[in-house]
């Protein structure tokens, strides 16, 4: 269905799913107008209760909806989804699913949602390095993250130059901290030409920890820092101040850790056997 913007000159459309007859809510996003439940966004999103504020007496309509700039129509309708889907536990959605609610709820201050994107995200293979940019960036709780850091100690070979302008400077510095003790303590363990691949489990386990400073925190918790908030939000075009903007990850340039060990000629691998 088409109708006529506020100026009355751009043709917008009712969206097909999310434009519910018995919404109270109207929301404009690019030229795509959605009616939903005002409830959802003001039980848990402070952000929206001082937005609603500003809200006409007597309602929105389509022609004194909120506008949302900077989220597509897509990502606003994946917002919505986690809400009108009573099945979304059991929708196997792919990583950039959660990645835009993830985003989303952050800048829009839902805390729930957002530790929802984060028990979601948990479930799927998520390479080390994107895991720990992206939690970083939302700044999700740290101790998420044991196993990625595990992956990049245990892994052949250094952190190359463009995985390390990824990351924050004190996290290469702390992979690197941790592969070499964690070469020490295989040295120590026995092992001949050791590399950290060869530390115990549970010993580079307690060496991250050390290093990143999660004691105290359970590292198989699921969750995010209460203290997190997000740097800036996406801008809501209704009277009064307005917000913008979209979270940032600092990035950093350095290369990775710098160690050289031998390799056993047959396997390429390094030689650790017990001394005798």
């Amino acid at each position: 269905m088409a109708n006529r913007s506020n100026n009355g000159v751009s043709p917008v459309n009712h969206h097909s799913e999310y434009y519910l007859r018995d919404g109270n809510i109207t929301f404009l996003v690019a030229d795509t107008l959605f009616r939903v439940h005002r409830h959802f966004f003001e039980v848990e999103s402070q952000f929206f209760v001082k937005e609603f504020e500003r809200a006409p007496k007597e309602g929105t309509s389509d022609s004194s909806a909120f506008r949302l700039e900077k989220v597509t129509v897509d990502d606003f309708a994946k917002f919505l989804w986690v809400w009108y889907s009573p099945s979304y536990r059991r929708e196997h959605k792919p990583k950039d699913h959660w990645l835009t609610i993830l985003e989303l709820s952050t800048v829009w201050q839902f805390p729930e949602m957002k530790k929802l994107a984060v028990d979601e995200l948990q479930k799927l293979d998520i390479e080390p390095i994107e895991k720990i940019t992206t939690y970083d960036r939302y700044q999700i709780d740290k101790s998420l993250l044991l196993p990625a850091y595990k992956l990049l100690c245990k892994r052949a070979g250094r952190m190359s130059i463009v995985e390390g302008e990824q990351l924050k400077l004190h996290t290469v510095l702390g992979i690197q901290e941790a592969r070499e003790r964690a070469i020490r303590s295989a040295a120590e363990g026995g092992c001949r030409s050791p590399t950290s691949a060869d530390a115990d489990d549970e010993e580079l386990e307690r060496i991250l920890i050390d290093v990143f400073g999660l004691k105290g925190h359970n590292a198989n918790r699921q969750g995010t820092q209460p203290s997190g908030k997000p740097d800036e939000v996406p801008i809501i075009n209704t009277p009064g101040p307005r917000a913008n903007g979209g979270p940032n990850g600092a990035k950093t340039s350095t290369s990775g850790s710098n160690e050289n060990k031998p390799k056993d000629n047959k396997t390429g691998g390094s030689v650790c056997n017990p001394t005798r």
